[in-house]
């Protein structure tokens, strides 16, 4: 019973996200209770993962410098100019501008790897990016701001780097000793994992578009535009410059999700606390958005996976 359940899930979890998200449109009240438990939610994901990888991928990951430095290049050039770029060509109020601009300047999310998780690419290396361009944040992020804004503001290090190390990095190494110690004896699990992943992401964006309904509804279209925008040219430059400096596929698709993935929690508190909460609403809008276009981008590589999966035992 259980493993036809999984093999649903994992063949329509992106069915079972536009499900959830339709539901809490209607009903919020279904699924804005997960908010104090987002954190949490992501961390259980963060420990299935630990159970699938082993202390070789991290090396190997920290060993591939040269995608890590490309990624963070990536995050803290690109999207700060595609912000200000697609801002300027669909003429945004100055608020969008600034939201915008403090999305585009943030590190990259914890989303990122769980996305990277259910695409089949290179969690470990999706893990170090991120922890990399979170240490570096508070440094890079207020001075993007300043120099694109003429604006100061201060990130404190310390809370970012605890939050990151709670939420990712505790959860994943316990998963990996855990599966040190038991290898083969927890097999059984690993099948269970995925299907536990997907729901729960799918959960956490119904969530957000509970807690974000009332702004959905009223649907600025050029700002959601420009912010979809933002996070496409993200995963494409994330993408295009892997294959072009010669990566794989696989670490190709992982420099996209980390790229395109933007920390944007971190930007519409940035944005709240600096320049009003009118500022703040790109950075709601690509916290929804950038997870869908996740699955969306997570779903399509599955499924390419699975066929060429097929066609070598054929």
């Amino acid at each position: 019973m259980v493993g036809p359940l999984c093999s649903f899930i994992e063949r329509h979890f992106l069915l079972l996200a536009v499900f959830l998200s339709f539901a809490a449109f209607l009903e919020p009240s279904l699924f804005i209770w997960m908010k104090p438990h987002i954190a949490l939610s992501l961390g259980i994901i963060m420990f299935g993962m630990g159970l699938t990888l082993e202390f070789s991928d991290f090396a190997a990951a920290i060993r591939n410098f040269r995608a890590v430095g490309l990624g963070v290049l990536l995050q803290y050039t690109v999207m700060p100019v595609l912000a200000v770029g697609l801002s300027a060509l669909f003429g945004l109020p100055q608020e969008a501008l600034i939201g915008m601009v403090v999305v585009g300047a943030c590190p990259g999310g914890t989303a990122s790897n769980v996305i990277a998780h259910l695409a089949r690419a290179n969690v470990a290396l999706s893990v170090t990016m991120t922890l990399v361009s979170t240490c570096l944040a508070p440094v890079l992020t207020p001075l993007i701001i300043y120099l694109v804004l003429n604006q100061q503001i201060e990130i404190p290090f310390l809370p970012m780097v605890k939050s990151v190390f709670w939420i990712v990095i505790f959860p994943l190494v316990d998963g990996l000793v855990l599966r040190r110690l038991l290898k083969q004896r927890l097999d059984p699990l690993l099948h269970i994992f995925p299907s536990i992943s997907i729901v729960v992401i799918a959960m956490l964006i119904a969530c957000i578009i509970g807690l974000n309904r009332d702004m959905l509804a009223s649907f600025p279209l050029l700002i959601f535009a420009a912010v979809a925008l933002h996070n496409l040219g993200g995963l494409g430059a994330g993408y295009g410059a892997g294959r072009l400096s010669g990566f794989s596929h696989r670490d190709s698709l992982t420099l996209a999700i980390e790229v395109g993935m933007q920390n944007s929690g971190l930007g519409v508190a940035l944005a709240t606390k600096y320049f009003g909460i009118a500022s703040a609403l790109p950075g709601a809008l690509f916290s929804l958005w950038h997870n869908i276009s996740g699955i969306l981008l997570a779903n399509r590589n599955r499924v390419i996976s699975s066929g060429e999966s097929n066609e070598e035992k054929s």
